[in-house]
């Protein structure tokens, strides 16, 4: 499935032992930068300013420049920039001296399931391109790497459709209750459960190894575990948040270091073998259509509007989760319930 530059002098360990630093490293970025407010702030404003400035100047011989590596970092590091104010922009009216803050308002709720579809849209494209234009093998257009094009890249298209399609409780999106113990108001999402986020790891995983075979050994596992591994233990509810920082912060590396995945002694290279390929493809495309059967079976049993309110809020999970927002969360979704009961029936 993946080949080690042995050639330039890696081993077995030292390959593992770089895996496993990426992965500390970028747990503990995320960390840092969820936990304190202006740390965020300067990982995904000031940072990105100043390194956009090296890539169009200093090191433009050496950084991607195309639009897929380009869309890739702003998209994701705009998906910071929004859900960083989400968490923390307030302001006050001076007339009536009531406070407001951009967590309350319903359009700006609507910003993170459309930053991620549009993340996702993204790699569907890519995946499609792939399997058409590269369809037996070839060189991509920018010379970066190697791809095997094939059904695999249809298949996995197929379940980047349907992920976007399972997104569901867009409008219980809330914030993080701060504690003695955790201050950071991660921005939760509490209809984003396991089975969704385990889907879209399949999913990306397989469109990494489909349509960037030679990083899927790092963007493809530690890029996607870290996120994961932080919202099943000390962010739970934040999968979002913390994927989008992850992955801004690894893109932002790739743009800037391109020779430690491409060429150096810890490069990793897909074996290009058609089984594996159609295997892990196989595997997201199952697991979606998994999300999206159980999503419909909630939907009638529950007669709730997937996207206009949320659909998970009997599994204990979802429990979990509600119960470390906000006081007032509760409120606001009892709230919109009886607000939308008439829309959210089907």
């Amino acid at each position: 499935m993946f080949i080690f530059n042995y050639a330039a002098g890696a081993s077995v360990l030292s390959v593992w032992a770089v895996w496993v630093i990426v992965f500390i490293v970028l747990f503990g970025l995320n960390e840092v930068a969820r936990r304190w407010k202006y740390v965020g702030f300067f990982c995904f404003v000031i940072l990105p300013l100043i390194l956009s400035m090296l890539w169009f100047t200093a090191l433009v011989d050496t950084t991607y420049t195309d639009w897929f590596h380009l869309a890739k970092v702003y998209s994701a590091t705009a998906g910071c920039i929004g859900f960083w104010c989400i968490r923390h922009v307030k302001w006050r009216n001076k007339l009536t001296g009531k406070e407001w803050r951009l967590c309350d308002k319903k359009w700006a709720l609507c910003f993170p399931p459309l930053i991620l579809s549009i993340n996702i849209i993204e790699a569907v494209i890519r995946d499609f391109q792939v399997g058409i234009q590269y369809h037996g093998g070839g060189m991509l257009a920018d010379e970066a790497m190697y791809v095997v094009g094939g059904s695999w890249n249809f298949m996995n298209g197929i379940a980047g459709i349907l992920n976007i399609i399972t997104i569901t409780g867009w409008f219980g999106i809330c914030i993080k209750k701060q504690t003695s113990k955790d201050g950071s108001k991660d921005m939760l999402w509490p209809d984003m459960l396991w089975f969704w986020i385990i889907a879209y790891d399949l999913w990306n995983f397989a469109y990494t190894y489909n349509c960037l075979p030679g990083h899927s050994w790092y963007c493809g596992l530690a890029l996607l575990l870290a996120p994961t591994l932080c919202a099943f233990t000390v962010g739970k509810g934040a999968w979002l948040q913390h994927r989008a920082q992850t992955l801004a912060l690894w893109c932002m590396f790739a743009q800037t270091f391109p020779a430690f995945i491409d060429k150096g002694t810890f490069a990793v290279s897909s074996s290009y073998d058609s089984v594996p390929l159609f295997a892990v493809s196989f595997a997201a495309l199952a697991s979606n259509i998994a999300v999206l059967v159980y999503m419909i079976y909630k939907v009638f049993k529950t007669k709730r509007n997937p996207y206009l309110g949320e659909l998970y809020i009997d599994l204990k999970e979802y429990k979990e989760i509600e119960r470390s927002a906000e006081l007032n969360f509760g409120r606001q979704r009892s709230y919109r319930v009886n607000f939308m009961k008439g829309e959210s029936k089907l």
